[in-house]
């Protein structure tokens, strides 16, 4: 489906009706790495209207030279939500780089927010001042990495913490990267950061949330999102051991598990407000 704005076309797709929970993905991927994570714990539960976009630059979303920011990503973002679920609350989920975004949705639009998901979250722009944990790989099989193509032992393995044919099976389902000059020039510092203090809120978000970050994830850490907990009171906060970055298939019983609760608990707290 396609999201008509003003100065962009946005490519969505929706699955099941009910309450509206938006997907962002993470940079160089598209709508599809959140719908191979999210979209298991919908199979038995009903009452959730899915809606998963590709972000501008992005799978079928065009980049436009217009969008010369982290700030102006975000305004396509809050715009595409204004026109899919106009004036309705809603739940919202990123990954990694989608997560910073998704935390700059619920700074603009925290009044209509009934739960927030962080999965592997991007705290720190700047790849410089994140504290990070050195890569390592738990489970090795030199083997099975053997067989793998260069572009897969060069963006793929380095993520891996366990290296198993379950993980290489999870990468070519779910994800497609990307790299393109609009990605490049909206990943410079000065670019990919927002203008604002996106985890300075003028009240604290009463929304039930989940934060989960790996152990071993070396591209965006665990101890930088520890600090924004406070912004969330009915927030859970997971370091999960035997995870990095990959961590929704390198814990797959584990996340689904911390994500249906949370699920359960965003039912709770919305019907609570009607």
């Amino acid at each position: 489906m396609d999201c008509e704005l003003q100065n962009i076309t946005v490519h969505y797709e929706i699955f099941g009706q009910g309450r509206p929970i938006i997907m962002v993905h993470g940079w160089t991927c598209d709508y599809r790495q959140m719908m191979g994570d999210m979209e298991p714990l919908f199979r038995q539960r009903n009452g959730w209207k899915r809606i998963y976009l590709d972000l501008p630059g992005h799978g079928r979303t065009p980049g436009q030279t217009w969008i010369t920011n982290q700030d102006r990503m975000l305004d396509v973002i809050l715009d595409f939500i204004d026109n899919v679920i106009p004036r309705r609350r809603f739940v919202i989920t990123g990954v990694s780089a989608g997560a910073y975004l998704a935390r700059g949705v619920a700074h603009h639009r925290s009044t209509l927010i009934d739960g927030l998901l962080l999965t592997v979250p991007v705290v720190v722009a700047d790849d410089a001042k994140r504290q990070l944990p050195s890569p390592v790989t738990l489970v090795g099989d030199p083997l099975l990495v053997s067989k793998l193509s260069r572009a897969e032992v060069e963006e793929f393995v380095p993520l891996l913490v366990v290296q198993s044919q379950k993980m290489v099976d999870y990468w070519r389902a779910n994800f497609f990267p990307t790299y393109t000059d609009f990605q490049e020039k909206l990943r410079k510092p000065e670019n990919y950061a927002f203008s604002f203090d996106v985890d300075a809120l003028d009240t604290p978000c009463p929304a039930p949330t989940l934060i989960i970050t790996g152990r071993q994830d070396s591209v965006a850490g665990y101890r930088d999102a520890w600090k924004i907990l406070e912004n969330y009171p009915r927030g859970t906060f997971v370091v999960l051991d035997r995870a990095g970055h990959l961590l929704a298939g390198e814990q797959e019983d584990l996340f689904h598990s911390l994500v249906g609760e949370w699920l359960d608990r965003v039912d709770e707290f919305a019907g609570g407000l009607r």
